[in-house]
């Protein structure tokens, strides 16, 4: 990425994005600037303080705005901790107040790499260096110079087509190693609020993985400069975005963050690495395999298993034929999921498959570094190129997306049942219990006699609840966990197929 620039070069501190290549929000043991960390440093970095400070803080700033959705609203809009600020004063003092550590850490980080530019225009090798590297990026540290020129085009014909008939919604993962996710994060919310999309886009120095909504001339210029960006072109290509009808009101806003990983197994890429995963299978390769798995005779003392790394509610509407779903509420228990039941899995070849693929990356990666499988293999793109190629091959039902419309429909199978009687059902909804987040599947007869929510003890809080009130104490506090085991055991004497669509 663009390195430092010196004080002088630009007065704009929120168009100038800085580089943090060696930030660490975990690292809480950082002293305050105005004592030992500003004491630390030599005469030469001790004038450029700050300016660091101010870097740090507008960058900080500059990620937590949100787009501005009505027509012809200029306002700036900014969102942290669950509030929305609404003038300028009064998220700089949220940040200063409730984000110290975090400004400390990131001002240090300016610090130190306004340090590393130092020594490095002293030496001409390294000098060398960061010349080769920027002669693939923009010399200019704003984001502007990454955003794409919509001068002939109105806001007008990029928000109309938004709605879920006419708009589109974007899924994509990049795996590659980032040097400073923080300028991703900064230059990812500006194009998103240019090109008005909504969604969430999750950066790590691992990589990259969005889902965004908006009208399908926007996700076709997004595409477009993602393909074209130097740091994602020799990675990305245009079949690995995965497309489906909706838009921008499929999403409340824009959540543009640095995480330390770019999908939340719980594991650290340093020690579960995404260069080490299964080997990818293409939906038609899959097809094969999973058809030559359920013509099988005994598939329970099958050598194969076919394996669902998604969540259990996922799972639940849409699966494939024969597989094995695991019971779990979270991607971060199939690492403990994988170590109980390391026994499932000797002597397997197991074919792993997720909603788009990039769980499946680490998730297989963990897999085989357990050394207990024959072969571990994944399907290239998820379900949902699969479904693509064969809306009626073998995986029946709906698949489950994170976002308001909860799920896809690709074929009219229905797999799951409603809650309290027993129908076919298959739409979620959520729980009607205030604060609770539980997905509730009640059919409208069930609905109608007033089970909205998730379970019995949830349905009965719920009745108990002032209206108004805010119990904040009780989320996901109800049967409906409480009856599940975090990590789930499976039986020893071979895996049953899932469910009834088996």
């Amino acid at each position: 990425m663009p390195s430092c620039t010196s004080p002088d070069q630009g007065e704009d501190l929120e168009a100038c994005v800085l580089r943090f290549s060696d930030l660490d929000l975990k690292d809480t043991s950082l002293s305050r600037p105005n004592s030992s960390l500003k004491a630390e440093l030599d005469g030469s970095t001790k004038k450029k303080y700050s300016f660091a400070k101010k870097k740090a803080f507008a960058l900080f700033v500059k990620t937590k705005e949100v787009p501005t959705r009505p027509l012809g609203d200029k306002e700036k809009r900014w969102q942290c901790c669950q509030h929305l600020f609404t003038d300028r004063s009064s998220i700089h003092r949220h940040v200063a107040t409730q984000h110290a550590d975090e400004m400390y850490q990131q001002t240090a980080s300016v610090l130190k790499q306004l340090a590393v530019t130092l020594s490095m225009s002293k030496s001409p090798t390294a000098a060398d260096q960061q010349n080769r590297v920027e002669g693939h990026l923009p010399h200019s540290h704003d984001v502007s110079a990454w955003l794409p020129d919509t001068s002939c085009i109105s806001a007008n014909e990029l928000i109309s087509g938004q709605g879920s008939d006419e708009g589109e919604v974007l899924l994509y993962y990049c795996y590659c190693d980032l040097e400073d996710p923080h300028w991703v994060c900064a230059w990812q919310t500006a194009l998103c609020q240019q090109l008005h999309l909504t969604g969430k886009v999750r950066i790590a120095k691992e990589g990259i993985n969005g889902t965004v909504g908006g009208s399908k001339l926007a996700t076709r210029l997004y595409v477009e400069v993602m393909l074209s960006c130097p740091l994602f072109k020799d990675y990305l290509c245009e079949d690995d975005f995965k497309t489906s009808k909706g838009g921008a009101c499929c999403f409340p806003e824009l959540r543009v963050g640095v995480f330390e990983e770019i999908v939340p197994m719980g594991i650290s890429p340093d020690k579960t690495s995404y260069k080490k995963p299964g080997i990818h299978l293409s939906p038609s390769e899959f097809h094969k395999e999973v058809e030559k798995f359920l013509s099988q005779a005994n598939q329970e003392q099958s050598d194969t298993i076919l394996l669902d790394c998604r969540n259990f509610y996922e799972s639940k509407i849409g699966r494939f034929q024969g597989c094995l779903a695991p019971d779990i509420r979270k991607f971060s228990y199939f690492p403990d999921y994988v170590d109980k039941n390391l026994d499932v899995f000797r002597e397997k070849k197991v074919l792993m498959y997720c909603t788009g693929g990039i769980r499946c990356e680490r998730g297989s990666a963990y897999l085989k570094a357990k050394g207990v499988c024959k072969e571990v293999f994944q399907l290239k793109g998820g379900i949902h190129k699969y479904l693509e190629e064969f809306p009626d091959g073998f995986y029946k039902g709906k698949l489950f997306v994170f976002d308001d419309r909860y799920a896809l429909c690709y074929n009219s199978d229905v797999v799951s049942e409603c809650s309290y009687c027993g129908a076919p059902w298959d739409q979620y909804k959520l729980c009607s219990t205030t604060q609770c987040r539980q997905l509730v599947l009640t059919c409208p007869a069930c609905q109608g006699r007033g089970f909205t929510a998730c379970c019995v003890t949830c349905q009965d809080k719920g009745g108990r609840q002032a209206p108004g009130s805010t119990q904040h104490s009780f989320k996901e506090e109800c049967e409906c966990t409480a009856r599940r085991p975090r990590i789930p055991r499976e039986p020893m004497a071979g895996v049953p197929p899932c469910g009834p669509c088996s």
